[in-house]
């Protein structure tokens, strides 16, 4: 039951060290199996490590043709007329994948997967609830999961077999995620499983985002204002994305140093959906923290209790790292695409 958490310095340093440590577990894999699968996160924790990632890939180290990525979730109800230009709204995370990472390779990773969130209407879904029938809300805050029924039909029926179920089943049929990265949000949620939702049938969840999460996707300038903001999501919950064989967490900043310290050193709650990485580690999975020494403090402090637990505590920082800022892309005329 492994357990390292790396501290680093910085940013770019996190960055660095987070995709030194893919890039090993890609590779070693890769020496051995056709293919890898890929999980992702989005937000800004993993930009810089995606660069590197991008560099590793087009230098060759890494042969994109042979990876296949499943995304943690994608917003419901981001604005446009149609799914095509919810797609490519640039708060989609979708947007955010090509922009990020999936835009800078070449040759380019054959199949992305990112959840179908912007299939759905969010005025249909909110039609579909008013009714109050064929579901019932999960949660004890203001995030809930929407469990729709197993016998539900209409436009609810349809959410639940051909965007919930029909991702499981993709991910599934694709031998499961090889190595999942994911980050952490201030209240220590991962991805959309919102603070109070159970962690029991989290496969795939339909979300009704906590206004804490609305509020912080304005306050970092995604949306100008929570009427504009996106109020339901498709996720990944922790059951699916704890089926990992490996995990690996990137975390930055003061706003993340209280749910890190808590999902680590307290007690396994709904409260902070991150701490279901103590269940992870308890049932054999293989799990990474990167953190910068913010993000860290409250694990530095308690070095010893983490010794006791058995988890390695690796110290990075006077090493030298190079600024993600250094990391530039140009467009290659012969191809028309960044390399």
């Amino acid at each position: 039951m492994p357990f390292t958490i790396h501290v680093t310095q910085d940013f770019d340093q996190m960055s660095q060290v987070g995709a030194e440590l893919v890039e090993a577990t890609v590779a070693r894999r890769l020496a051995e199996a056709e293919s890898f699968v890929l999980g992702l996160a989005t937000g800004s924790s993993p930009t810089g490590m995606y660069k590197h990632l991008a560099k590793a890939f087009n230098a060759g180290k890494l042969d994109a043709r042979r990876v296949t990525t499943f995304n943690l979730d994608e917003y419901v109800g981001l604005p446009g007329e149609n799914p095509q230009q919810r797609a490519l709204h640039p708060e989609s995370y979708s947007f955010f994948m090509v922009s990020e990472l999936f835009g800078l390779l070449n040759p380019r990773i054959p199949q992305t997967n990112v959840p179908w969130g912007t299939l759905v209407d969010q005025d249909a879904l909110a039609a579909a609830l008013e009714s109050g029938e064929g579901f019932t809300l999960a949660g004890t805050d203001k995030g809930r999961a929407v469990v729709i029924d197993a016998d539900a039909e209409g436009y609810l029926g349809w959410i639940r077999d051909e965007i919930m179920d029909a991702y499981t089943a993709k991910i599934a049929a694709a031998g499961g995620i090889d190595l999942h990265i994911i980050g952490v949000g201030g209240r220590g949620h991962v991805a959309f499983h919102e603070s109070g939702i159970p962690f029991d049938a989290s496969q795939m969840l339909l979300v009704k985002l906590d206004d804490n999460t609305i509020a912080n996707a304005v306050a970092d300038g995604h949306f100008s204002s929570a009427d504009e903001a996106p109020h339901f999501a498709i996720s990944m919950g922790a059951e699916q994305v704890f089926r990992a064989r490996k995990v690996l967490l990137l975390a930055n900043g003061a706003r993340k140093t209280g749910p890190v310290t808590e999902a680590v050193l307290g007690e396994v709650t709904t409260d902070v959906p991150l701490s279901y990485v103590q269940n992870y580690v308890a049932e054999g999975g293989d799990l990474t923290f990167v953190l910068d020494q913010t993000a860290a403090e409250g694990l530095l402090a308690n070095a010893p209790a983490l010794a006791q637990r058995g988890y390695e505590l690796v110290d990075h920082r006077g090493e030298p790292y190079p600024s993600v800022a250094s990391l530039t892309f140009t467009r290659s005329p012969q191809t028309g695409t960044l390399g």
